[in-house]
C-alpha cells in the first residue's frame, strides 16, 4: 500500500495533487510520502514485537536528511555503509547506539569517526578489515562492538547484480571457516565480539531462502557459544522485495517475514537487528516527469520525458520495470496504445519501457514512475550536465522541497580552472 492515489481524477500525494508540486519545483523531481514511509518501518516494527529487536533503515535506499530524520524519530536505527552516510544519520539526530556500520571497504577514517562518534556495532567483512579496526579502536583506548558477517553459500534468486549471499559474492566471509575467525577476533585487542550478521541479496520474492540462511546462522550461533563466545545478537540484513509493477508476483509480507524469524530463531535468546530498505522506501516515492513530445517512429511511437537515465538508472542498469501512470487519471474505456518511454539523455540506454501500453498522451502531460522511492535519487548523476533532480517530502497536506534542484550556475561552480589554464 502507498499514499499515491486518483482523486477527483488527478494522481495526488497524501493530500496534495501532484500537478501543484510539478508547478512549483518543476520536472523531473521526486516526491515522498512521509505516511507510506512511516506505515512501512511499523510492518516490520510490528512483525519482530515478539522478541528484543531494531529495526535500522538501510540509508543507501534513499539517504536524504529529512526521510532519515522522519524516521529515526520514529524509532528505527540507521545502517550506513559509508563516512558520509553516518555523518547525514547523526545530522539527522540519529544517536550512535542506534547506528551500525556495514560494507566491505570501510576506511581508517571511517572507523576512527564511527568510534568517536558512537557506533552500535561494526558488521565487519573481512579479516583484513578485522585486523585494522583492532589495531584503530586499540590505538584510541576505545573498545569496538563487532559482528562478523558470514557469507552462507545461499542463492537468494534475485538478480545478478543484487546477490550478496553466494560463495562466489565479495561479501563477507566463508561461513565455513567463521569459527577460525571468531577465535582470532576474540584474541584480538580493542574488539568486543557480539553477534552475527548476515546478508544474501535484495529484492528477494521468496522466504525460502531466508530460512535456508538463517537455519544456517542458527546452527553457527550455537557452535559459536560453545566455543566460548558470547553471542547475544543477529544481524539478519535486509532485502524484502516490493512489487514494482500491478501484475508482479506478491513479495511477501513483513509479518510472513518476521513469523519465519521467530520460528528459526526465538529458541536462541538473541536479539533480533534488520536492516530493511527497498520495502520501507521503495513505494513511498515516485519520480514524476513531463512528456516533451510524442514522436512517431517507423514502427512504434515514442515518448519523450524531460526525465532520463541520469534522474532514475534503475531500468537502464537492472532492466528494472516501473509502472508508469499519467497524473491526469484516463476516462473509463480509454484505449490504451504502445510506448517506447524514453528520456533526452544520448544514449541509446535511456530508455524507461518498450511498448508500454499507455493511455495517449500528449506534450505538457505529467507521469508518475511508481515505487521510485528506493535507489532512485540517491543513484542519480548529473550525466549530460542535468542539474541533480530535486526531492520533495508531503505529509498530509504540507510539501516540503528537501533538495532543491542546483541552477546552473550552481552545477558549473563546482568545477574549479587552474590558473595555468
Amino acid at each position: 500500500m502507498d499514499h499515491f492515489l486518483y482523486k477527483d481524477g488527478q494522481l495526488h500525494a497524501e493530500d496534495v495533487p501532484i500537478a501543484e508540486i510539478a508547478a512549483s519545483v518543476g520536472t523531473p523531481f521526486y516526491c515522498y510520502s512521509s505516511a507510506t514511509l512511516l506505515r512501512h518501518y511499523g510492518l516490520f516494527n510490528d512483525a519482530l514485537s515478539w522478541g528484543p529487536h531494531l529495526v535500522c533503515y538501510a540509508m543507501k535506499a534513499a539517504s536524504n536528511l529529512a526521510i532519515v530524520k522522519l524516521l529515526g524519530d520514529a524509532g528505527a536505527g540507521m545502517d550506513v555503509v559509508s563516512g558520509g552516510e553516518y555523518a547525514r544519520a547523526k545530522a539527522a539526530g540519529v544517536p550512535g547506539d542506534r547506528i551500525v556500520f556495514s560494507g566491505v571497504g570501510k576506511t581508517p577514517d571511517e572507523m576512527r569517526m564511527a568510534l568517536e562518534g558512537g557506533i552500535r556495532q561494526f558488521n565487519v567483512e573481512s579479516e583484513p578489515e578485522l585486523r585494522m579496526l583492532s589495531d584503530i579502536a586499540a590505538s584510541m583506548g576505545v573498545t569496538a562492538p563487532i559482528t562478523l558477517r558470514v557469507n552462507p553459500d545461499v542463492d537468494a534468486g534475485t538478480h545478478e547484480k543484487i546477490a550478496t549471499g553466494r560463495k562466489g559474492d565479495k561479501f563477507g566471509i566463508p561461513i565455513s571457516r567463521a569459527r577460525d575467525i571468531y577465535r582470532e577476533a576474540a584474541d584480538l585487542p580493542g574488539l568486543q565480539v557480539i553477534g552475527i550478521d548476515v546478508h544474501i541479496g535484495s529484492q528477494l520474492t521468496d522466504l525460502e531462502p531466508y530460512r535456508a540462511a538463517y537455519r544456517k546462522v542458527a546452527e553457527l550461533t550455537e557452535a559459536l557459544r560453545a566455543d566460548g563466545h558470547s553471542i547475544d545478537r543477529l544481524d539478519l540484513g535486509g532485502g524484502l522485495g516490493i512489487p514494482y509493477e500491478t501484475s508482479n508476483r506478491q513479495p511477501p509480507l513483513p509479518s510472513d517475514y518476521g513469523q519465519l524469524v521467530r520460528e528459526e530463531l526465538e529458541h536462541l535468546g538473541c536479539e533480533i537487528e534488520i536492516e530493511p530498505g527497498r520495502l520501507i522506501a521503495g513505494n513511498a516515492g515516485i519520480m514524476v516527469s513531463k512528456v516533451l513530445f510524442v514522436k512517431e517512429g517507423e514502427d512504434r511511437d515514442f515518448l519523450i520525458l524531460d526525465g532520463a537515465m541520469n534522474d532514475l538508472i534503475r531500468p537502464a542498469m537492472y532492466g528494472a520495470r516501473h509502472e508508469i501512470v499519467p497524473a491526469r487519471e484516463a476516462l473509463p474505456g480509454t484505449e490504451k496504445q504502445p510506448y517506447d518511454v524514453v528520456g533526452p539523455v544520448c544514449e541509446s540506454g535511456d530508455t524507461f519501457a518498450k511498448g508500454r501500453d499507455l493511455p495517449p498522451l500528449c506534450p505538457g502531460d505529467l507521469v508518475a514512475f511508481r515505487s521510485a522511492g528506493a535507489y532512485g535519487a540517491v543513484m542519480s548523476s548529473e550525466y549530460n550536465s542535468r542539474p541533480m533532480v530535486p526531492e520533495v517530502l508531503v505529509q498530509g497536506d504540507h510539501v516540503a522541497v528537501i533538495r532543491p534542484r542546483p541552477s546552473y550556475e550552481e552545477m558549473i561552480g563546482r568545477d574549479t580552472i587552474p590558473p595555468w589554464l
